[in-house]
């Protein structure tokens, strides 16, 4: 476990100090937040009714763009080849790393996507449930992204091949997301499974995708 939470802080410096892909992802979400209104115009009423939606795609596109900077940097030094031959499991040191992309990307924008709500006038009502199915939701679009980013570690400028990989696994996610985020205009019966479903594929991907993150990484570097 000291090894695994050293990772993590190693990661979440590197983050923080490089910048690279979590920035971008920060500028794009924002980028994405500031410019739909003027482009949809001042139909205060059509901003309102997609405005769950806009913040969930710029949420999962967001988290996207930084998926390959996961691992690309610990390829291209070694640390990645070190990490297979450690002491920690490789299921357990993807698990660590995709936490680390979570803490430093997925949820500084789900808490602040719903803050930013007022510019696509958001609900007051709909604040707290898409702050709560957000942060459920990241941690599986983190977990997913961890996966395209091993499958296609080692690959130059994989950020397109990796969406393409994981973008019909975020549909799941996004529908029911979407769904629990305008629960509390729709009602209980509603909001209440939408939530269940997008904590099950959250705890789906927990079990599954460090297991085949990890073959992915270990078939690569054979």
């Amino acid at each position: 476990m000291k090894i695994l939470a050293a990772l993590i802080r190693r990661d979440l410096t590197l983050a923080w100090r490089q910048g690279g892909g979590v920035g971008t992802a920060a500028g794009f979400f924002l980028t994405v937040v500031v410019l739909l209104p003027l482009g949809i115009g001042p139909d205060q009423v059509l901003l309102q009714r997609i405005a769950p939606g806009a913040l969930w795609i710029a949420l999962l596109l967001s988290v996207l763009l930084s998926a390959d900077s996961i691992y690309q940097t610990d390829f291209e030094d070694g640390s990645l080849e070190l990490m297979t031959m450690g002491p920690a499991p490789l299921e357990m040191v993807v698990l660590a790393k995709a936490f680390a992309h979570w803490l430093a990307a997925g949820l500084p924008l789900a808490i602040l996507a719903p803050m930013l709500g007022f510019l696509l006038n958001l609900a007051p009502e709909l604040v707290l449930p898409l702050t709560v199915a957000m942060v459920i939701g990241s941690v599986s679009l983190s977990l997913l992204a961890s996966l395209g980013a091993a499958v296609i570690v080692g690959l130059r400028r994989g950020g397109v091949l990796v969406s393409l990989l994981i973008l019909p696994l975020y549909v799941p996610v996004l529908i029911f997301g979407v769904s629990a985020s305008r629960g509390a205009l729709a009602g209980p019966d509603i909001f209440a499974p939408s939530l269940l479903i997008l904590l099950a594929i959250s705890l789906v991907a927990l079990v599954s995708v460090p297991v085949a993150s990890a073959a992915a990484i270990r078939a690569y570097l054979k």
